[in-house]
């Protein structure tokens, strides 16, 4: 689920280097920092502090907040909603590692040596070290001037061996679905013997609430269950239909050590 990279407006960017970009960001500590990007991209940016505030105020045309991030432990900022569920995927995705949000701000000389200025939304860390900085902006919201901006960050990206990508809005049903996990993503929910009965249950595949009701009561046992789904331990699908109780589910595919592995009773309890 990982979101890929998405091409962006064509225009000549060959020429741009990872010395000709700029790069600012304040750090885990507070301090502000800058310089070329070419010499600050080995920077942990899933750890930095916003580059800038997220303001609230009356009449604010876009909601602001902060979600707690279960991959990371801690809460990262986002400014529309939109931005909040990508978060989300984010968190749910196996494949990351960790995320900050508006990581820093990139500056470069355009034409008639104006200096433009691009924050992105995102820094995501792959479990493998690799490196993606997002953009959040529907295709109706792109004007000519964001697209110049998203090629030459792409270009930047590029340069530095990250992945650059622009996201709209994902699929309502699958989105649907990961709201209702992610409000059991939190690792107080987990109970370990009720996850191994309930990896014992799924082994063979089953509906979600005559799996439940296997295990115990279904008041106990469905959080956890949840949980297991939020955990890829147990896994549906979740484009095909909104979660209901005649879901079937089948043991997951989690990652353990880098590797995958499919899901057995230790991964479950641990």
């Amino acid at each position: 689920m990982l979101v890929g990279v998405v091409p962006e407006a064509r225009m000549d960017v060959c020429g741009v280097s990872a010395e000709d970009v700029e790069l600012e960001y304040v750090s885990a500590a507070g301090i502000r920092e800058r310089g070329a990007l070419g010499r600050l991209w080995p920077v942990r940016f899933e750890s930095v502090r916003p580059e800038r505030r997220f303001p609230a105020f009356r009449g604010q045309g876009n909601w602001c907040g902060w979600y707690w991030s279960a991959t990371c432990g801690g809460h990262v900022g986002y400014e529309p909603w939109l931005e909040r569920d990508h978060l989300m995927l984010f968190d749910f995705d196996p494949l990351v590692a960790g995320m900050s949000s508006q990581p820093f701000r990139l500056s470069w000389t355009g034409p008639g040596g104006k200096r433009v200025r691009h924050t992105p939304d995102f820094f995501v860390r792959r479990a493998d070290g690799t490196g993606l900085v997002v953009d959040v902006r529907t295709d109706e919201r792109v004007g000519p001037e964001d697209a110049v901006k998203f090629a030459v960050t792409a270009a930047a990206c590029r340069s530095v061996g990250w992945d650059f990508a622009r996201v709209g809005t994902p699929d309502a049903v699958l989105m649907a679905n990961v709201r209702w996990l992610a409000g059991y993503r939190h690792p107080r929910v987990h109970r370990p013997q009720v996850a191994a009965r309930l990896v014992e249950v799924f082994t063979d595949g089953g509906g979600l609430l005559a799996g439940a009701l296997r295990v115990g009561d279904q008041i106990a046992v469905l959080p956890v269950l949840f949980h297991l789904l939020w955990r890829r331990v147990l896994a549906v699908d979740l484009e095909g239909g909104l979660l209901s109780a005649d879901t079937r589910a089948r043991l997951g595919i989690v990652r353990e050590g880098g590797q995958d592995a499919v899901t057995s009773s230790a991964v479950a309890s641990g």
